[in-house]
């Protein structure tokens, strides 16, 4: 997707603020029994084509609404990833701002996640990557 150069700027500056993650970094960290939830902030219809195996689907839309209900331990590991790491950087920053202190953004999101051949599910609970 091409994105406009304002958007980008926004992101870019989100990204010096928080910590980005590789996918084969969050492997080391299920190897290594690390807690931490894996938030896909994706729409809808992006998490139902396919999503990470085991993530929890709180889309951009909703998700400062309701990250303090559903996750009220701000000192918990959050992992966000989107489709290419733009939406979970600036979804990122909102929730450093709001006081969760582990909160880290998948570099290149989805894709990345995809191509470094991690599993996979859908929302059935098929596995089929």
């Amino acid at each position: 997707m091409q994105h406009s150069p304002e958007f980008a700027a926004l992101c870019e500056e989100a990204r010096q603020r928080i910590r980005e993650v590789t996918p084969e970094q969050i492997g080391q960290w299920q190897a290594q029994g690390r807690r931490f939830v894996i938030l896909d902030v994706r729409e809808d219809h992006e998490w139902q084509a396919g999503h990470v195996a085991g993530a929890e689907h709180l889309g951009r839309g909703i998700l400062e609404r309701d990250i303090v209900q559903r996750h009220p331990d701000k000192a918990q590991g959050l992992v966000l990833y989107c489709g290419g790491g733009y939406r979970s950087a600036l979804a990122a920053d909102n929730l450093q701002n709001m006081g969760y202190r582990q909160v880290f953004s998948l570099a290149g999101g989805w894709k990345a996640w995809v191509a470094a051949g991690l599993p996979t599910a859908q929302p059935d609970g098929t596995h089929p990557g």
